[in-house]
């Protein structure tokens, strides 16, 4: 079973955690990876990795489907928002080349990939969500604000505005910005699998203890009752979702959950899960095997933190040259 990665950046833990699940359970197979800087440090964890161009040029998706027909591809998993409207739109011409993509339907990449549309579907679902305001009916009450990108991911333009001094700044800076309600209480992040058939398998709270560039540096698994059905009820509620999904989330003092945030994808502090035992990678497989992996929802250890720390690879300056478009896996 050969697996693709594309965009796959730093994430370098999960491809090891699919490597450890797919030798754990003697599955076969290799796992390449795409990205658009040879320097990607998790194409170095991979048996091959390929170049490719920026996502919506016009023959990135021909470019994706030679290397599936190249590389013999089963299954192909996306880890940045950009491209997973993208390639839903594109399913079928995979299917017809043997490839099964982790993507969730198109309706369900269009409500996640807008803030505005995420909002509106949260509300459509009767579940707690931040208001989103027009400039001209803000009031001095309503300070402080946020202020962000409708499309932006990773806290990439994410801006608190303390005054009409600061939005009226930031609205104008951010392309296409939105101005959201201020919440405060526990954030956390809630990693969800579903089968191909959008079968819920397992929901993982995770406490947020710190972040850094958007991305949880220190979490907690969390096994709170309220957190999961919660997640259920609206992971459930999306028009053809599958795979893993991530959502964010704020638990206030009084008990009431405020959902934020939707992408349909792995999320970056996935791994804590992971090593928690919510083995998505070998439930993915054996989803994709046409078996139904039997677990309970919170079959995971309870409390466990994750306090990550910067690491390092090393590899010759010769292997990041763009003279070839691929290259097998060389680490030292």
């Amino acid at each position: 079973m050969n697996i693709l990665f594309t965009s796959v950046g730093r994430r370098v833990e999960l491809l090891k955690a699919f490597r450890h699940s797919m030798n754990r359970a003697n599955i076969t197979g290799k796992i390449i990876t795409t990205d658009l800087k040879r320097s990607a440090p998790a194409s170095f964890f991979a048996d091959a990795a390929e170049l490719v161009p920026k996502i919506g040029t016009p023959d990135y998706i021909e470019r994706l489907l030679d290397i599936c027909d190249r590389h013999q591809i089963d299954l192909l998993i996306p880890l940045i928002d950009p491209e997973l409207s993208l390639l839903s739109l594109h399913r079928q011409k995979f299917l017809d080349r043997g490839v099964t993509l982790l993507v969730s339907s198109v309706k369900t990449n269009e409500i996640c990939y807008s803030k505005k549309q995420t909002g509106a579907f949260f509300k459509s679902v009767g579940v707690g969500t931040p208001k989103i305001y027009n400039i001209s009916e803000i009031k001095e009450r309503h300070f402080p604000l946020i202020v962000k990108p409708d499309t932006g991911s990773s806290s990439v333009g994410v801006h608190h505005v303390r005054d009409r001094t600061e939005l009226r700044f930031f609205s104008n800076y951010i392309q296409d910005a939105i101005i959201q309600e201020l919440i405060i209480g526990d954030e956390y992040t809630i990693d969800i699998l579903l089968d191909f058939k959008g079968n819920v398998i397992s929901i993982v709270p995770r406490l947020r203890l710190e972040t850094r560039a958007g991305e949880v540096s220190k979490g907690i698994s969390t096994k709170n009752p309220a957190l999961i059905a919660a997640a259920k009820y609206v992971v459930e509620s999306l028009p053809g979702a599958i795979g893993c999904i991530t959502i964010q989330c704020f638990l206030q003092p009084n008990g009431e959950i405020v959902f934020i945030e939707i992408n349909p994808r792995f999320g970056g502090g996935y791994p804590l899960s992971y090593r928690a035992g919510a083995d998505f990678p070998s439930w993915i497989v054996e989803s994709y095997l046409g078996n139904n992996p039997k677990v309970a929802i919170d079959d995971w250890e309870d409390g466990l933190a994750m306090l990550r720390y910067d690491d390092a690879i090393f590899v010759n300056a010769h292997e990041l040259s763009l003279s070839s478009p691929s290259r097998e896996r060389s680490i030292h």
